[in-house]
């Protein structure tokens, strides 16, 4: 039955009967204007829905996409760390950008349905497909990985997303502007948000992440599969019930306690179980135990902040089963005037890890001050490390603490650590000049500082470190962990990567070490065995880099061109030192 029609209100000229037709040719033309208005009217507000619809769409379109493509970042980071994963990541999206943009009408006529409609398919499954590609990833490698898992997953979704954007943006009105650039006002303003959402919404993922679980990179990856299905709603989608099944509980990337209970049970066929798991600001964070051999590491993404050995009892320290934290801890032996005793010594530490050298300078009787940027490796380390309480934490980025800090604590420490590591290779702005220069604004004039940095000495970027560190403090001794190996090695393995530590002083004259004491080793004979630093390097290691001058702040890309190749060689060291089904199955 249609609608029933209401009678029009009756004006003054239409009292008393039907409306008179225009008497006059100004009556006439009045009309006209007002029925030529009221039409206008209504185009207007009709044109204007339609453009909101189409912009509207398109830009929950781009934003879908470019959050994806950060969340597919921060997936590959526990399997390949945070360098490789972003090396090829670009190339990747751009391929997928203008394949979809440039395809879009091809992929029309050729798909037997509408390509929108796809889009949470392809987004349900990515989970999925990730978990068993990351079983791959010794197969794959380091240099190719990302790519390749990234080409099988995240292209496939940007590229039908382009598509489908582009497919909006046809019916978008550009008749206003030029005809000289209306043509590139689509394609040039759509990639101009994708930037700005992408290079934003990384900032806003990473300080939100882990709050929740859907707030975690598997968590994400099923939100925004949620929003492409709100966007693109059909009965296609009940053919992602398989993936939304196995991403809820097989999948033991989900960070919930099935999950977790689920990776233990394959762990433990290997004598290896997780103590705990979360996800945090610096990458994946979970701490491990190994029951064959007896001893936990903490693991952020794809490398160690450190582990202690089970197996021996903790008598007033745990013993550490990397030796390089202990021997930082021979900043204590390095011989000064005036010297004060540890009772009285204040020390300050750059970088937590599991909290082996500030754990031992606290059994000192030193008043420690701990600086961490994240606060799940610094409960990890008083949960499972035995890290004392009886310190000042600082949980922040330690460039920021120290601009702010640096005149409250003027010739402040005693003791410097400087020990930062992560993703496969070292923060670069902790190693300009301007920071060390403000750690030595912090050092007393009798003060020592110890800098540990991992690195390749067969790269430029170790002696540019190198450089920077005696540009503030001119007074150093250098040393390696281990023993260097074999010039054939080197030539074998294409790397010689080990933690390089310098011992600096603000004082003239050569950096010596007392003997150490029985009390030094604090009863641990990973002490009586390491404190004492022993494999120095040559001044001639460094000779190639005296000209590659030193690390300011606004100069950080000498460093970081170099990252790549480090943090792929770091890759390859960390797949010897632990499993590789560990680093997959996180």
């Amino acid at each position: 039955m249609p609608p029933r029609k209401h009678p029009a209100k009756k004006g003054p000229s239409q009292a008393g009967g039907p409306k008179k037709p225009p008497e006059t040719k100004e009556d006439f033309e009045e009309e006209l204007k007002l029925l030529a208005g009221q039409a206008k009217e209504e185009t207007w507000a009709n044109w204007a829905k339609e453009q909101g619809v189409v912009y509207g769409k398109g830009v929950a379109l781009i934003a879908l996409m470019a959050v994806y493509a950060n969340v597919s970042l921060l997936t590959l980071s526990p399997v390949y760390g945070q360098i490789a994963a972003t090396r090829l990541h670009q190339m990747v999206v751009w391929t997928a950008l203008f394949v979809g943009w440039g395809g879009n009408i091809l992929l029309r006529r050729t798909l037997p349905v509408k390509t929108i409609k796809l889009l949470p398919l392809i987004a349900a499954y990515i989970p999925m497909a990730q978990f068993f590609l990351f079983q791959l990833s010794n197969t794959f490698g380091a240099y190719f990985g990302p790519a390749i898992t990234e080409g099988l997953t995240l292209l496939p979704l940007v590229t039908l997303t382009t598509a489908c954007l582009a497919d909006v943006l046809e019916h978008a009105d550009l008749s206003g502007l030029p005809k000289s650039i209306a043509g590139s006002v689509p394609g040039l303003g759509s990639y101009m948000i994708f930037s700005f959402i992408e290079n934003n919404s990384m900032r806003q993922l990473i300080a939100q992440i882990g709050k929740s679980v859907l707030q975690t990179r598997i968590g994400l990856e099923l939100v925004l599969t949620s929003a492409y299905g709100a966007l693109a709603r059909s009965k296609l989608l009940v053919w992602a019930v398989p993936a939304l099944v196995h991403t809820a509980f097989y999948n033991t990337h989900l960070m919930t306690p099935m999950a977790t209970s689920s990776l233990n049970s394959t762990l433990h066929a290997n004598s290896w179980s997780i103590l705990d798991r979360l996800e945090s600001t610096t990458g994946y964070i979970s701490v491990l135990t190994n029951h064959n051999e007896g001893f936990r590491v903490m693991r952020c993404d794809h490398s160690l902040l450190g582990g202690e050995w089970t197996k021996f009892e903790r008598k007033i320290v745990a013993e550490p089963i990397y030796s390089v934290f202990t021997q930082l801890e021979a900043v204590r032996l390095v011989q000064v005037p005036n010297k004060v005793p540890d009772n009285e010594a204040k020390a300050l530490n750059i970088g937590l890890g599991i909290g082996t050298s500030p754990s031992a300078l606290i059994a000192h009787g030193i008043d420690t001050t701990i600086v961490e940027i994240d606060p799940v490796v610094y409960d990890f380390a008083k949960k499972y490390f035995g890290l004392p309480s009886n310190h000042t934490a600082v949980i922040q980025d330690a460039i920021s603490w120290s601009q702010s800090s640096k005149d409250e604590f003027h010739e402040h420490f005693d003791y410097i650590i400087h020990d930062v590591f992560t993703g496969g290779a070292e923060p670069i702005p902790l190693f300009t000049y301007e920071f060390l220069a403000s750690l030595s604004h912090m050092l007393k004039p009798n003060g020592v500082i110890a800098i540990n940095y991992a690195g390749d000495f067969t790269l430029p970027p170790l002696g540019i470190v190198i450089n920077t560190i005696r540009e503030v403090f001119p007074t150093c001794r250098i040393f390696r962990e281990g023993a260097p190996p074999s010039a054939e090695t080197v030539e074998e393995n294409g790397r010689d990567f080990d933690n390089v530590m310098v011992f600096c002083t603000k004082t003239g004259g050569k950096v010596t070490f007392r003997q150490p004491i029985e009390a030094d080793f604090l009863s641990s004979l990973a002490r009586k065995a390491f404190l004492l630093p022993k494999h120095e390097v040559d001044e001639s290691a460094f000779e190639a880099a005296e000209h590659a001058g030193i690390l300011r702040a606004n100069e950080t890309e000498k460093l970081a061109k170099w990252h790549d190749q480090s943090a792929l060689g770091h890759w390859a060291v960390m797949r010897t030192v632990i499993p590789s089904h560990i680093w997959q199955n996180w």
